[in-house]
């Protein structure tokens, strides 16, 4: 059995070395974050971290690429709306 992260209150399994963007892609979400104009639905495009379209808040840090952080077992993952700073979003 593999180990799982919560992810906006879901347990996504993961396999070890995979990213988190490869485990939420492996359990059917497509979409993590909204652009701040728009409020586009964005996930994982590049899949190596040279874009920012897959950015998740990582226990309470926004702005990580999900491309490039590895899966852990118990860590919290929120998707992102904007900036990913709430209010302080300009």
């Amino acid at each position: 059995m593999s180990d799982s992260f919560d992810f906006d209150g879901r347990a996504v399994p993961f396999d070890a070395g995979q990213s988190i963007g490869a485990a939420l892609l492996a359990a059917g979400v497509a979409s993590w974050r909204t652009t701040r104009r728009g409020a586009r639905p964005r996930g994982l495009f590049c899949g190596i971290g040279v874009c920012f379209d897959c950015l998740v808040t990582v226990e309470d840090r926004p702005n990580q690429r999900a491309c490039l952080v590895p899966a852990r077992a118990r860590l919290q993952v929120r998707s992102q709306d904007g900036t990913g700073r709430g209010a302080l979003s300009v």
